[in-house]
């Protein structure tokens, strides 16, 4: 072992002590993350790692009065880092911080139109995340205290930490960066395939089978049909079946069984 290799070794030993989450707190922090429950004591394990690196990396801030308690901080990071537990924490570099109002949020847009008129709107959002800047997440939809069944395809957290990878190409477009073990053909045709599909279900009035959010755009698609993945596999499976093999070999993951791939 040359001498390099054993700093580093000593590095990353001294970066995980310090930033490892006390059990008490890991335990308690889970106890209302039903998206979790599926993991076995292994990815568990990896899990808390990757949780408390990414809570060492990332700036928590509070606005608007929430007080902002550690286990919060936690039931976040370890959501954000399900979505790279079998991937890498370094998806998530190149921004620091994530904001936490207490409630909805409101979000004043500018747009100016093909007249060169400009247009303002405001939109009340449970979170947002901005290319290079900050996650934002209202608590009031990211408590996993309202997320009573593992059924429910909805978390924001999840949502807003897919915008994340997304982004990672540079624009939020629905074709994140693939791995290197998948075709960039098989995903465009499934996945445009299932958008086309829920788009023509809403515009025929049909039923439909995940939230109608995701016809918004192909970005959205790409988020909604994550948090189905994981909070929902069986659902997203049985109804988008190909989205699922493809979101299966992205996130390295099959949430329907407990042995994932490591």
């Amino acid at each position: 072992m040359s001498i390099f290799t054993g700093i580093r070794r000593w590095y990353l030993s001294t970066v995980l002590r310090k930033a490892k989450i006390p059990f008490e707190l890991w335990q308690e922090s889970l106890t209302e993350l039903v998206v979790l429950k599926r993991l076995n004591t292994t990815q568990l394990t990896r899990l808390r790692k990757l949780s408390g690196l990414f809570l060492r990396e990332k700036q928590f801030t509070p606005v608007s009065g929430l007080v902002l308690s550690e286990k919060m901080k936690v039931q976040i990071a370890a959501q954000a880092c399900l979505l790279v537990l079998n991937r890498n924490l370094s998806d998530f570099d190149g921004w620091h911080e994530i904001i936490i109002y207490p409630d909805a949020f409101i979000v004043d847009y500018k747009q100016i139109d093909d007249a060169g008129v400009m247009h303002s709107s405001e939109r009340t959002l449970a979170g947002e995340a901005w290319g290079r800047g900050p996650v934002i997440l209202s608590w009031a939809d990211a408590d996993p205290a309202k997320y009573h069944s593992r059924d429910t395809g909805s978390n924001v957290v999840l949502h807003e930490f897919a915008h994340k990878l997304d982004m990672l190409n540079g624009v939020a477009n629905g074709m994140p960066v693939l791995n290197q073990d998948m075709l960039r053909e098989d995903w465009t045709q499934n996945f445009s395939c299932a958008y086309k599909r829920l788009i023509r279900e809403l515009e025929y009035g049909h039923h439909i089978s995940i939230d109608p959010y995701a016809a918004q755009s192909p970005a959205e698609f790409f988020a909604v049909v994550s948090e189905y993945f994981f909070m929902s596999p069986q659902h997203l499976q049985r109804h988008y079946p190909a989205v699922y093999r493809e979101l299966r070999k992205y996130y390295r993951q099959d949430p329907q069984h407990q042995d994932l791939k490591h």
